[in-house]
Parts: C-alpha cells; structure tokens; sequence
C-alpha cells in the first residue's frame, strides 16, 4: 500500500468534514442534518441572481456550498460556451464558493449535445484538447477548479494513457485539483477486471480537493457490470475503498453523499451519512 503526503498547497482547507450533494427532493433533509460543513449544487440547475432557498439557507448556516458543472463538455473538440462558462462563475461569485468543480469528459460534438457525460480517449490529442479548455475556464473564474474523472463502461481502443497517467498529466498541466469519485474508480476497476485498490494507488492523490461517494448496483440486464446509479445504498466494496484513500493519504478528506434518485427516508440517508463520517474519520454530529 503507497501512503501518500498531501501538501497543504494541493487541497482546498476551506472544504472539511462530511457533505452532500443539495437537491430539491431532499432538500428538507439536508435542511435538518447537524453537522453539515459543505455540500454541492447542479450549477446548471440554479440562476446565480436567485439560489434556490435551501441553497442560501445552507450558506447562512456557514455551510461552503461548490457548484458542480455536468454540460462545460470539457473535453469536446467544440469552442467552450461562453455562456456556460459565465454560468458557473457566476454560481461560485454568488455562492461565495472556494472551488467549482467539473468533469473529464464531452458531452456531445459538432453542436449535437449526447444528454450525458461521455469518456474521452486517452491520447496526447485529447489530452492537449483538453487542458486548453480548463486553462480557458481557469482564466474566467476566481476560484480553483476541481477535475472529476467519471465512470464508464469502455476504453477507446487509441488510448495512450491509463487514467490515473492522464489525468496526473492534466493536473500538472493546468494547476487543476482532482475531485476524486470513489465509486467512480470502483465501477471502472470493476468493469475493466482490475483490482480498484491498484487503481487508487496510481491515481494523483496529493491533488484531491474532495471526494465524491455514491451508491451503484450491478447492471439487471449485464451481470458482472456495475452501474454508478446514484440511485441505490453505498455497497460495502466503496466504503471499504474509502477506507482505503483514507489510509492512504494519511487524513481525513472532506467527503461527499451524493443521491440523484429513488430517495429513501431520512434516517437512511443519515444512517449512510453516519457510515461515510466513520469510515472517514470524520466527526459525526449528534443528532
């Protein structure tokens, strides 16, 4: 097992304890939960000039809140939308947030827009492509930006990288921090036939601002290929992998819930908040 140092120069301090991720059906949950010290917003979800009510109150509660890009299409041959990268400046300006982040990733070509978050090639093309659009994102806001990879089910048969070497490359290049998705490297070690835990040791650990965990399930109709729904419990295998950045990076990182569907009641979701704090090495508030 490789132990990493973070330098205090590759985290975001203002970002500490367990979060999660502030969406409309939950958001009297998220209204209640003590202990809460960040948590994240859709940025396309949300008109900077009038935040959704919970949004502001979480900041009034001193809770740092990080808009979180999904359609910037980062890694797309097309021009960045100036519109879209005006966007998300302005959610951190309004928000008063430390750190916006977004994805690996394209979302569409040739002015045609896929509705989802798509894996790139891993080639030194790409990766130019790339890192020239986060370096003109960069130059538009007064924040850092954080970098997630995502998960997916292929790898482009030109790739010249393994993921954690692109994306160690990326940040190097940028200055870019890395929100780091444990169930992310989960699914794509699982999907591949790697061992996740190799995985975790290659990637660039001593960037992370924060991490991302969320529940997943294997595919109903392709067993043996696990699906990063959003939508079901956090299985035993991410929290275990948790366990295992933790020990890694020698700390506790600020870790975040994410759930985007078939929402359980509130004492499950606080329940699964507890685990992740404990898994962590985090507080976990008094209820």
């Amino acid at each position: 097992m490789r132990r990493v140092t973070v330098p205090s120069a590759g985290a975001v301090p203002e970002l500490a304890g367990v979060g999660v991720g502030w969406r409309p059906e939950i958001s009297g949950w998220v209204a209640d939960r003590p202990g809460l010290r960040f948590g994240e917003v859709i940025a396309e979800s949300i008109a900077p000039a009038v935040p959704p009510r919970g949004v502001v109150e979480l900041r009034e509660r001193g809770v740092e809140v990080v808009p979180h890009g999904i359609r910037l299409s980062l890694g797309g041959t097309d021009p960045l939308d100036p519109g879209k990268v005006t966007h998300l400046a302005a959610c951190a300006a309004a928000l008063g947030s430390p750190v916006v982040s977004e994805h690996v990733a394209f979302c569409g070509a040739g002015g045609l827009t896929a509705g989802h978050l798509l894996p790139l090639p891993r080639t030194r093309a790409a990766l130019d492509v790339l890192a020239a659009n986060v370096r003109r994102l960069q130059a538009e806001l007064d924040v850092p930006v954080a970098l997630e990879p995502i998960a997916s089910f292929l790898d482009w048969p030109e790739d010249e990288f393994t993921e954690a070497d692109f994306l160690t490359e990326l940040l190097e290049r940028t200055g870019a921090l890395l929100l780091l998705d444990v169930a992310n490297v989960y699914a794509n070690a699982v999907n591949r036939g790697r061992d996740p835990r190799t995985a975790l040791d290659r990637m660039p650990l001593s960037r992370i601002a924060y991490v991302h965990i969320a529940g997943g399930a294997e595919h109903p109709d392709d067993p043996g290929i696990y699906h990063d729904t959003h939508a079901d419990p956090v299985p035993e295998p991410v929290f275990a992998l948790l366990g295992e950045l933790v020990d890694r990076i020698g700390g506790a990182p600020p870790v975040m819930l994410e759930r985007d569907g078939r929402y359980p009641p509130a004492e499950v979701l606080s329940a699964e908040l507890d685990r992740i704090a404990e898994t962590a090495g985090l507080a976990t508030p008094a209820r």
